[in-house]
């Protein structure tokens, strides 16, 4: 049986339940702003972080228009960002994907795109876009295939009958393209890391995937975010006792934009994992999403401090 989350913690943005001083995490490297594509995915994984599914559009599409007035702000704030990440969702069921992305590749960003590689990718307007921009702007493209297992069994238990095959025509498809991939994977089932490695290392070679295994950024493994689990809150104290720094944290290089439902304008978000927690939406601009991020919510503490996942490539 799970634990129960200790009801009085996470409550306070600069407390914790035992009155000691929440940590913080300013914006001290900016290397990455991520777009929400919008919530809606061709598929309903079992564990989905944000919910993504065919009916979910509680985060709506947004436009390349949006995403270039957030790329004038990056040039006028100088946060000498590295990396523009469209995620969703499945950020390919968006029909301004490839001009999105292209609008951050002419701007010189590398740009990164968390997919499934299934038929919202293969259509054929997306083939050719993708296959454009990757001739026009070498080694500047990534696409991260989430790929939850290396066996069929498994990942199929996630996303559906069917999918890891669909998934790895799409990863061909990119292999014979010549665009470079990562791969997103779970640990939900409690492999160990180095065995999960060698088997991922084993698939890749087998298809001839240009695919580090070994490599944190080119395979991510993602730990479960279950918030029903009793985790411990960091504190200020906590960066010396675990030997990190705040600087290690997600939310000092990143922040995510999104549009809701019904909204007028986009917003800034402190972190891409809590897409629909008003708590950690810092405003319209990049300006106001400049201030220091309170660690309150316990994704904080076991995804990001002690679980040292990120996101970024």
């Amino acid at each position: 049986m799970k634990d129960t989350l200790h009801p009085q913690k996470f409550q306070d943005p600069a407390t914790t339940a035992n009155g000691e001083t929440r940590a913080t995490v300013a914006l001290s490297n900016p290397q990455t702003l991520w777009f929400n594509t919008g919530t809606l995915c061709n598929i309903e994984c079992a564990n989905c972080y944000i919910l993504s599914s065919p009916t979910n559009d509680a985060l709506v599409y947004i436009s390349r228009a949006e995403v270039e007035a957030y790329l004038d702000q990056l040039e006028a704030r100088n946060w000498g960002v590295r990396e523009i990440g469209f995620t969703g969702g499945e950020p390919f069921m968006n029909p301004e994907m490839i001009g999105m992305a292209e609008a951050a590749l002419m701007r010189g960003y590398e740009v990164l795109i968390l997919t499934n590689a299934m038929l919202p990718m293969m259509r054929p307007r997306m083939r050719e876009g993708l296959a454009r921009l990757n001739a026009a702007y070498p080694d500047k493209l990534t696409l991260r295939v989430s790929l939850d297992h290396w066996s069929k069994a498994l990942h199929d238990e996630e996303r559906g009958a069917g999918s890891f095959d669909k998934t790895l025509k799409g990863m061909d498809w990119l292999r014979d393209q010549g665009i470079a991939m990562a791969v997103a994977a779970r640990t939900v089932w409690g492999e160990r890391e180095d065995s999960a490695r060698a088997q991922f290392a084993a698939l890749f070679a087998d298809r001839s995937y240009a695919i580090d295994a070994s490599d944190p950024g080119a395979l991510v493994l993602f730990p479960e975010m279950d918030e029903s689990v009793d985790v411990p809150e960091i504190t200020t104290g906590c960066w010396d006792i675990l030997g990190k720094s705040p600087d290690s944290v997600m939310c000092a290089s990143s922040r995510m934009v999104v549009k809701r439902k019904g909204a007028a304008r986009p917003v800034v978000l402190a972190c891409t994992l809590l897409a629909y927690d008003e708590a950690f939406e810092m405003g319209e601009t990049l300006e106001e999403a400049e201030r220091e991020v309170a660690l309150n919510h316990p994704h904080c503490a076991k995804f990001c401090v002690l679980g040292g996942a990120s996101c970024s490539a």
